[in-house]
């Protein structure tokens, strides 16, 4: 009688693993994740993770633009020491997507940390775009996480970055407030995005 209990025990212990594993699986396998490789002409390539988990229309959007071309040509446009380095201005698509964080009632985890990639918005939660930014460091996450929709993280290439950022003097910048504390470029000192290839 105690081997009968012991076994249908063991065997319904065992079927229940079965579950647990087969749903644990197919939670993997439906997690769509992308990988996209930035080409900056002159400087090289950034690839970075794309999280789709976390911000499935943000991800989809900025998939649809890349596999489109539309990043093609855009520019970087701004860079701000120790706080973002912000690019895809002009690109083809200016189509606008919801903002996929806390103050637009949606969940997002993601923190603004450094090498964190986010959209780039106007005052308006819906706004976002094309433009994005990738975090310079740490200093700044309490003021944008949760009204930025964070969604990607560079994973190689910060070497590119940092070249890029290293590479802008004072000339570089519009002479008023938005180039002298915003950190916005001279139109004959944006870089050039080559293309964006999704993986």
């Amino acid at each position: 009688m105690k081997k009968t209990t012991i076994r249908i025990i063991a065997a319904v212990a065992a079927f229940v693993m079965v579950l647990c594993c087969t749903a644990c699986g197919s939670e993997t396998e439906t997690k769509s994740e992308y990988t996209a490789e930035i080409v900056i002409k002159d400087f090289g390539t950034i690839t970075v993770e794309l999280y789709h988990d976390i911000a499935p229309i943000t991800v989809e959007h900025f998939v649809k633009l890349a596999e489109s071309g539309s990043y093609d040509g855009a520019y970087v446009t701004r860079m701000q020491q120790d706080f973002v380095l912000q690019a895809g201005d002009g690109a083809k698509d200016t189509s606008t997507i919801k903002g996929e964080f806390s103050a637009n009632g949606v969940k997002n985890d993601l923190s603004h940390t450094k090498g964190v990639l986010s959209m780039a918005r106007s005052s308006d939660n819906d706004s976002a775009s094309s433009q994005f930014f990738i975090m310079l460091s740490d200093n700044y996450t309490s003021s944008l996480d949760g009204s930025y929709a964070a969604f990607g993280k560079v994973t190689d290439g910060w070497d590119v970055v940092e070249a890029i950022v290293a590479s802008f003097t004072s000339d570089d910048f519009t002479a008023d407030y938005y180039g002298s504390v915003m950190g916005f470029l001279k139109d004959s000192s944006r870089l050039t995005i080559e293309t964006v290839r999704i993986k």
